[in-house]
Formats: structure tokens, sequence, C-alpha cells
């Protein structure tokens, strides 16, 4: 498999890479992180490990920034961001290329969280403006009451390797625009990408005189994420990844009152009606399922399914599943990439021999593909199976392209079924019916953070708040009111009369 790596050298990512850095000033340490592409096994760069020391300099860094950035008029601040999502539409075909080449996901998809990042910097240009705090009447005469948002300091962020560049800028950019200063911590298995984000970054900054220290990145393994969610000069940690990750840092950053912002798992699951549309089924299903190989949190894990509808729907799944390309990603005419590493497949492989052993029945077969387009050794076939939603796999999330198929009778059964996981980030219904989508919408209804009408569990927009409930984490990203996370609020109460009258008629006269 031949691939045409120009890409590299037009975001300036080389053999090594410095991968502690804060503006102009970088530091690097002599451990290095490798990161090969699962598309061909190739060893595409390496980036130096953040050492205490550096992690250290570059906090007293940030720390020095914050005092100056948190005075720029946010404005001034969101035409940083706006610059800089000029920046990503020149490079978003390089940088899409990198986030399918280092990642795996379809070169679609990653155009896509591209043009998800430059989303995110168009909403916050517009919200630098509308940082609104609210006035209240107060009960005392000649006395106003209002509340206001300043920012809160060094935010940190922990991403994932599912979506290496598109979270980051959901954080970073609204913390910008907040005032705040920023860390990032990428993946370490997608280092590269955030490498090339922040090499964008540097020319705006530079032309803008930002100071060193407002948009900075650190590099490593979890140890590096513990210097981040034990300082205390971090109010805010905002982490995305697994639900055990999300326990860890959430008890640890709540041990020293800081706060946390986690975006965990998901078991995502569709309910089709009788009444649905069934037209819509396989691009919401198929999509949802196999999208980035299944390593979406919002990927479709479950498709709920009523009985009069469930053979028809089972038979075009199958027969959508039989189109399905896999292999590069990188070539335009491919549905599916590889898994990241071979410990997902080793994880997927595990998860096909329980739904064997708890007695689910293979509808389409999975596997790992073999061949000379196929020698990283991290392609799989995408699988479905006939299962019932008590079996503890289900329960599960698996990182990896495998669709449950469950078939339910009554609308209270597929809502109770939708619900009883311990994940509650995304859910959908396919329906005709407007009693029934709007029961799905109730408080009744999904117990999900993101529930739809008619499309996938997967494919948020930017405008609405990204995030989940239960082990999902509660965090909320993105769009809406999100910003509020990355503020602190203040009430202020102004008496601009002559005398002093207390609140709730105490009355205290000397």
């Amino acid at each position: 498999m031949k691939i045409d790596t120009s890409f590299l050298r037009k975001l300036k990512i080389r053999k090594k890479n410095d991968g502690t850095t804060a503006g102009s000033k970088s530091w690097g340490s002599k451990k290095y992180i490798d990161s090969y592409s699962p598309v061909d096994g190739a060893l595409i760069g390496s980036v130096s490990v953040t050492s205490k020391a550096d992690y250290n300099k570059l906090m007293a860094t940030s720390q020095r920034a914050f005092k100056q950035w948190r005075t720029v008029p946010a404005p001034k601040r969101g035409d940083i961001v706006r610059q800089y999502g000029d920046e990503l539409r020149k490079y978003k075909d390089e940088l899409g290329r990198l986030v399918s080449y280092e990642m795996g996901k379809s070169l679609q998809e990653g155009w896509g969280e591209v043009q998800e990042m430059i989303d995110i910097c168009d909403f916050a240009v517009g919200l630098s403006r509308q940082l609104y705090g609210l006035s209240m009447h107060s009960e005392r005469p000649d006395h106003r009451l209002y509340e206001q948002w300043h920012p809160l300091g060094a935010v940190g962020i922990i991403s994932a390797f599912n979506f290496p560049v598109a979270v980051w800028s959901w954080n970073a950019m609204i913390a910008v625009v907040c005032g705040d200063v920023t860390i990032w911590k990428p993946s370490e298995k997608v280092p590269l990408c955030g490498v090339a984000c922040m090499n964008l970054f540097q020319k705006v900054l530079k032309d803008n005189s930002v100071p060193d220290g407002v948009v900075c990145m650190i590099n490593g393994d979890y140890k590096v994420g513990e210097m981040m969610t034990t300082d205390p000069r971090m109010p805010l940690i905002s982490a995305t990844g697994s639900t055990r990750m999300g326990k860890i840092v959430g008890a640890t950053v709540a041990g020293r009152l800081g706060r946390s912002l986690l975006e965990l798992g998901g078991n995502n699951a569709i309910i089709v009606t009788p009444e649905a549309d069934l037209n819509l089924v396989p691009t919401a299903a198929v999509f949802g399922a196999v999208g980035t190989c299944g390593q979406r949190c919002t990927s479709t894990r479950r498709l709920i399914v009523h009985q009069k509808v469930y053979n028809k729907v089972k038979k075009m799944l199958v027969d959508a599943y039989g189109q399905l390309k896999i292999g590069n990603p990188l070539d335009p005419k491919s549905h599916v990439g590889p898994l990241i590493d071979k410990d997902s497949v080793g994880l997927y492989l595990n998860s096909l021999e329980k739904i064997k052993e708890e007695g689910g029945k293979i509808l389409v077969e999975g596997g790992v593909l073999k061949g000379r387009n196929y020698t990283s050794g991290c392609y799989v076939k995408p699988c479905i199976a006939e299962v019932t939603n008590d079996m503890k796999i289900v329960q599960h999330e698996t990182f990896a392209p495998i669709l449950y198929l469950i078939k339910y009778k009554t609308m209270e059964e597929a809502i109770s079924i939708q619900n009883d996981v311990p994940q509650g980030l995304s859910s959908a219904i396919i329906t005709g019916n407007i009693k029934e989508s709007e029961r799905f919408l109730s408080a009744a209804g999904s117990d999900c953070g993101i529930a739809n009408v008619n499309i996938g569990t997967s494919g948020a927009e930017i405008g609405g708040a990204f995030g989940g409930e239960k082990e999902t984490g509660g965090g909320r990203e993105s769009g809406s009111d999100s910003w509020k996370a990355y503020m602190r609020r203040q009430t202020n109460t102004i008496n601009y009369g002559d005398d002093l009258p207390l609140a709730q008629g105490i009355k205290f006269d000397l």
C-alpha cells in the first residue's frame, strides 16, 4: 500500500517533534513517543514526552500569560480564534489527511473533523461578544444586583484518539475567548495531530503578539495526565475517554476541589418503530455502527427494532454490510478504515467470542482481514449479531464495529431497553408517528444527553451542547451555554443610595 505523505511536510511534521509547546517556546526531553499509522503500519514520526521539569516550566509560563490574557477584551480574543479558523480553512485538506492517516478514520471523516474545528472557531468568535450575565431586581432601594462571568485560569484538556483534533478545539476555542489559557494533552496514540494543530496556531499567535503560554501542549501517557489532574494551578480538567479513566480523573480533581468536565463512554441505540420510514434506517444505522470503524463515543451499538419490521430491517442491514468497502481510509472509495491498533483488534475479537458464548447469533461474520492491503493487522470486518439486551457483552461498550440487533414488542419495552445500560450519551428513534417521537423525547423517554428523531446517534452539530448522563460523565462541551463551564460566576450588588439597608429587613442600629 503506497501512501502519498506530502501533507506531513506542509504541516511541518518532522521525524522528531517537540511535545511540550507554549507559543514560541518549546521543550523536548530525551524520551519519545513513536506514532505508527494503523493504515499501513509505517512509522510517521516521534514526539518528545513532557518531563516534570518541562511541565513546571510550561505551567509557570502559562500562569504569567493568564494574568495578561484575561485583560484582553473578549472580542479581541475572539479575533485570534477567527484567524485560526482561517488557517484551518487553508490546511483543511492536509490536516484532514493527517487525521485519517494517523487515526485511521475515512478521509471524508478526517475532512469533516477539521470542518468541525472551523465551525467551532466561527461559533467562538460570535460567543466572544455574547458572554452574558444577568441583571436582577434588588429587594433593597437604590441597589443594583447583577452577575458577571470571569475567566477561570488554566484549563487542562485531555483528548482521546478517536477525535484527535475536533474535541480539543471544542474546549480550547471556547476557553480562549473566555479568557482562559489552555494546556492540551493529546492521546499518545495520535500525538502528531496535536503537533500539527500547534504548528498551525504558531503563526496566528506570533502575528498577534499573543503571550507565550496561552495555547499550550504537553505529551505523554497517563503519568503526564496525572501531572494535570493533581495540579491545583489547573482549576478545570476537561477529559474525554473511557468511563474507567473518567472515574479516576473525576475523583482526583474533586479531591483537590477542582472542576472536571467529563465526556466518557456511550452505548448508543436507535429504536426503529413500525411506522418508521425504513429508507432512513440503512444510512443511520450503518454509518453509526461502522463510521470511524465503530470507535466514536456516539457510535450505534444497538438497533432496537419492532417485531413487525424486524425481518425487513435485518435483511436491509445484511445487504448493506455486503456493500461495504474496507481498506485504506485515504482512498475515497473506502467506507471503513482500520482500528487504531492491535490492542483494539484484540478487544474486538474477545467481544466476538463473548457474543457466541452468551448465545448471540452472528448475522454478519467478523474477523481480522489479511493480505497485502491490510499489512498493519488493524483491519477488521464490521459484524452484526442478534442478541438480547440482558447479555453482559451488550451492556459493555466495545470500541469496534459490532452492531447488536434487539427485537421489541411495545414502545415502553423499547424505551426500557434503550435506557437499560450504564451509559447515557446518544440515542435516536426512527418513526413517522409524532406521538412516539414526543414520548421518546419526554422526561419518561430517553435518558441520554442526546436524543434524535429520524437521524442516527452519530454526527452531532457544534451548535448544541454535547455530552451525556450516567457513566458518560455529565459534562457538556461545544455549543449552547457550555461556555459557562470555562468561567467563574460572580454576583455583584451595588448600593448607589445614601443609606445602608440590610437584606431580609434585618436591623442593626449602632
